[in-house]
């Protein structure tokens, strides 16, 4: 796998990349970033297969599993773990917070007196 550290301008990730776009833009093999397709980390705009677009989010994500491989030594498998744990911890959060606003699910927690 070959990282590249150079920043790319954002005037360049505008609209969809192209797979070979996102390639060049994150210094990565096609075969690989096929890997995260399949895997359902990453998900084309679209169902053609030969021509893949990807919206320029993707970058992030093709980072965050990258450094997800580099720190912590994850197979692609548990890199689509972390990060579907990752969003369904977000997703609980959000409705935490949500309920934890709302007057009528006001839940009274017993103190030390009680």
């Amino acid at each position: 796998m070959t990282h590249s550290d150079e920043l790319v301008p954002m005037s360049e990730v505008l609209g969809p990349l192209s797979l070979v776009d996102l390639c060049r833009i994150c210094g990565l093999p096609a075969n690989w970033v096929i890997e995260l397709v399949d895997e359902g980390i990453l998900e084309p705009i679209g169902e053609s297969k030969p021509v893949l677009r990807f919206e320029s989010t993707s970058i992030t994500v093709v980072r965050k599993v990258q450094r997800l491989q580099t720190d912590l030594g994850l197979n692609i498998p548990g890199v689509a773990m972390v990060l579907a744990l990752a969003d369904e911890n977000a997703r609980l959060k959000r409705r935490l917070q949500l309920l934890e606003n709302e007057p009528c699910y006001a839940i009274r927690m017993p103190g030390p007196d009680d």
